[in-house]
């Protein structure tokens, strides 16, 4: 199965989106945005920049565990990701990112 991309409007009233992977597991969530045309927009800035490995930042949480961002040209953030224990683990998890995001469908939930 393939990843894909949900759109979706939160209990705010704000449209945001995740990219899934093809087992499921979210892989990278966006922030609120206030239309729907703006979150489609987000969609396909993560789609031209996630083929660009040096537009994910690398980091570690306060807690120690690890997670990225993944930024636009202009070095804002489109997406961020979960926390994970190891620093392979959320490498591993931008190479989903760079895999999946490409080509995944949208759809609205």
């Amino acid at each position: 199965m393939a990843g894909k991309f949900e759109l979706y409007k939160d209990k705010g009233g704000e449209f945001r989106f995740r990219l899934k992977a093809g087992n499921g597991q979210i892989i990278l969530a966006s922030e609120g945005y206030k239309t729907k045309t703006s979150a489609k927009n987000g969609i396909a800035s993560v789609r031209r920049n996630s083929a660009v490995e040096a537009r994910f930042e690398r980091k570690e949480t306060k807690s120690g565990k690890h997670m990225f961002n993944l930024k636009a040209t202009n070095g804002q953030v489109i997406g961020t990701s979960e926390s994970y224990e190891s620093e392979s683990a959320r490498d591993n998890g931008i190479a989903s990112v760079m895999k999946n995001a490409p080509d995944a469908d949208t759809a609205e939930v």
